[in-house]
């Protein structure tokens, strides 16, 4: 690869604006970037930092001399210092306390763009929308995670279906990372004791515009082979390289921040990943002479804690033994405590005593909040016990459900109509439900038009995506017909795009092949799936159900109207979620803590077809999608299954497929694009991040903004 190219003086500001994330939600920052060089955009995966390196610079040349270019260019630096300044903002315009105090989050995964691959599905995807929803309403607000040199891993199919991991590290050339500078401008590194021993971590930091995140890599020469490996890849390794990562990522948190000069008003601690900041922040003040109850209580009060997970086993925990070791280094002097500190995660969730992330968690905040509705539900009752013990408080769990980040996730095309349709500033009040009945005035042909050029751009997208793979890594054929040769782009596409485990059931659609076969082999009604997802390496059961659902798009008795897309991330998400016509989400009640990948689609207009669990209760109006409803609750699963599958089919057959093919004279379906207006109204303004962080600030964040500003009075 060439070296960077010596930007115009006139542009030099490209490369800032290409190593802040900013530029990914922001439409005139991304146009600045496909006028640039368009075939290297799309070559790059719309990668600015390394399309930088590759531009011809007479490329560049004519574009600093372009005036159309510049007033575009001059318009999106306006726009990045006014972002970096946080003036004029929702924050700025509603509080009186500034931005010295931030809200610092912790997260084992955030999901920013697919140049920087240090996610591996929701948890990491709802973190990503946080923060960039943070931004755009000015918080003052640092993000605090791991940078995982080698990311998470790419998936390839063998040609019998089976994933396999690929594991490559991160090119930091390419990606819009760099180095944290200490106050004296040296790049930090901090030390965190583990075990016997100090483990050095470096820190990088990523800009999203107001805000910035900073991320954590052991992989120093000075440290043991071992240890460099600690952040090497997201969730890799066993239970004792787990409890390792999670020292560092809250201990260590701890410890980038002070080093920054970061004095948090409100930690948040997103998933139980990050328990471990609640140790250091009460080792700091037991250092200063506090009892351990007054630490305690000073960290509760000023802790927020947000739970994902809705069944027991998913929460992390380990042998008190293996916690003690390994924190031995961290406690020092204060062993006096060794008791208390392991008491605070002391829980038997039903596999034994043992010390326990989420337990941790929730005895030292003092907001504990689920992602839906229902998931409120099953933690209270999930946690009962431990509920029982805390400080009583109305809401011990409130329910604080999940959004996505509207404008990052809406495709232009629809953005462009709604442009011409909804009051000029729609996107500073996307939030405001008022904003969105202007979508019922889309005329029908309208708004059918642009839902066809969407499903065109997905279809496309798709079926090149195999030809390059074809061509440039001479994949066998039956990856090629499995990766979507044989779609259609005019027939009803069922999307099915998330992570692959069993409890979502990506192969619950199979239950009767037949049924299936007549359904999607229909000559005049046709309807075909596709399919994405990636199985956790260790998921045995998910990467045998990605095999069954591989070999169902190979069997010619579904006509090649199935399609299993390798290697889904971030890129691929987005032409799906805005391109099919069905989202279509079966997991076990009540497993689905929340599910973000349906509201991403119901604002695109792809009606849900799902399970009545996670967030779809709330969203679910009738008429803005389907709702799978058996009638029935069966105790045995294999019989619930038949039963849900029954239910899905005569959904299929009696209510999606006839809506979608009940034409005009001009080949609209006025039934059809009635709902996809009711998905996009109803769905749009309650289910984003904007909605979701005013509410966290309002009920989670403002209480513990309060106490440490008071105290500091």
């Amino acid at each position: 690869m060439s070296d960077s190219p010596v930007l115009p003086e006139r542009i030099a500001g490209l490369h800032d604006l290409a190593t802040d994330l900013w530029w990914v939600w922001h439409r005139d920052a991304r146009e600045v970037f496909r006028r640039l060089d368009y075939k290297v955009w799309r070559l790059t995966a719309h990668n600015p930092v390394r399309m930088l390196r590759l531009v011809a610079p007479e490329r560049l040349a004519a574009a600093a001399a372009d005036p159309a270019f510049l007033a575009l260019y001059d318009e999106a630096m306006r726009q990045l210092q006014s972002a970096r300044a946080g003036e004029q903002t929702w924050w700025a315009e509603r509080s009186d306390m500034g931005r010295s105090r931030p809200i610092a989050y912790f997260s084992a995964e955030f999901a920013l763009h697919q140049s920087l691959p240090i996610y591996a599905g929701g948890l990491g995807v709802l973190a990503g929308d946080h923060c960039k929803e943070a931004s755009d309403l000015g918080l003052p607000f640092v993000g605090v995670g791991f940078m995982y040199p080698q990311g998470y891993f790419h998936q390839s199919v063998t040609a019998d279906g089976w994933q396999e991991e690929i594991y490559e590290q991160i090119n930091w050339e390419n990606a819009a990372t760099q180095p944290a500078r200490a106050a004296d401008g040296s790049e930090l590194v901090i030390a965190v004791p583990l075990g016997n021993r100090t483990v050095l971590v470096s820190v990088w930091q990523v800009k999203l515009g107001g805000i910035s995140l900073y991320l954590m890599d052991t992989n120093l020469p000075e440290n043991a082979p071992w240890d460099r490996e600690l952040s090497a890849r997201l969730y890799g390794g066993d239970r004792e390289t787990r409890v390792q990562q999670e020292i560092i990522l809250g201990i260590g948190g701890v410890r980038i921040l002070r080093a920054l000069g970061y004095e948090p008003a409100v930690w948040h601690l997103n998933e139980g990943h990050a328990g471990f900041v609640v140790l250091e922040r009460i080792r700091e003040l037991l250092e200063q002479g506090r009892s351990f109850e007054e630490a305690h209580e000073e960290v509760r009060r000023t802790t927020v804690f947000t739970t994902h997970t809705p069944v027991p086993a998913g929460h992390d925990a380990f042998p008190f033994h293996m916690v003690e070791t390994h924190l031995a280094g961290c406690w020092g002097g204060l062993g006096a405590h060794r008791e208390d500190f392991l008491a605070l995660g002391r829980y038997d969730n039903g596999s034994g005593t043992l010390f326990n992330m989420t337990a941790l968690a929730m005895r030292s905040a003092a907001g504990v909040n689920a992602v839906s509705q229902l998931h409120g539900e099953v933690t209270r009752e999930m946690w009962a016990p431990l509920i029982e013990e805390l400080p009583r408080q109305d809401e011990p769990v409130k329910a604080v459900t999940n959004g996505v980040h509207l404008t990052n996730w809406l495709s232009l095309e629809l953005t462009r109509t709604l442009d011409k349709y909804l009051p000029a500033d729609w996107r500073a009040h996307h939030d405001d439900p008022a904003i969105w009945e202007a979508v019922r005035s889309i005329p029908d042909e309208v708004l059918w038009e642009t839902r066809e050029k969407m499903r065109s751009y997905m279809y496309n997208f798709v079926r090149e995506r195999i030809r390059e793979r074809w061509v440039r890594e001479n994949i066998a054929p039956p990856r090629v017909l499995a990766g979507g040769t044989f779609l259609g782009q005019h027939a009803l596409t069922i999307g099915f795009a998330r992570r692959m485990t069993m409890y979502k059931r990506p192969d619950l659609i199979f239950h009767d092949p037949d049924r299936l076969a007549r359904l999607l082999n229909d000559p005049k009604r046709p309807v075909q799936i596709v399919f994405a997802g990636k199985a956790h390496p260790a998921d045995e059961g998910g990467k045998h159900a990605l095999q069954g659902i591989y070999r169902r798009a190979l069997d010619p008795r579904f006509g090649g109207r199935i399609a299993f897309v390798e290697d889904y991330d971030l890129h691929v998400a987005h032409y799906l979620v805005q391109g099919c016509d069905v989202w279509l989400n079966n997991p076990r009640k009540p497993l689905e803590a929340s599910g973000t990948s349906g509201m991403k689609a119901a604002a695109n207009g792809v009606l849900n077809v799902s399970i009545g669990d996670g967030w779809w209760p709330e969203g679910f109006a009738g008429g803005n999608g389907w709702l799978i409803d058996p009638g029935v609750e069966h105790g045995d699963p294999s019989a619930q299954d038949a039963a849900d599958a029954d239910a899905l089919y005569r959904l299929l057959e009696n209510e999606v497929v006839p809506a979608f093919y009940d034409r005009d004279d001009h080949d609209v379906p006025h039934r059809w694009v009635g709902m996809v207006k009711e998905s996009i109204r109803t769905v749009a303004p309650q289910f984003c991040t904007r909605r979701m962080l005013k509410e966290y600030v309002e009920r989670m964040y403002m209480p513990a903004f309060e106490h440490s500003m008071g105290k500091g009075k």
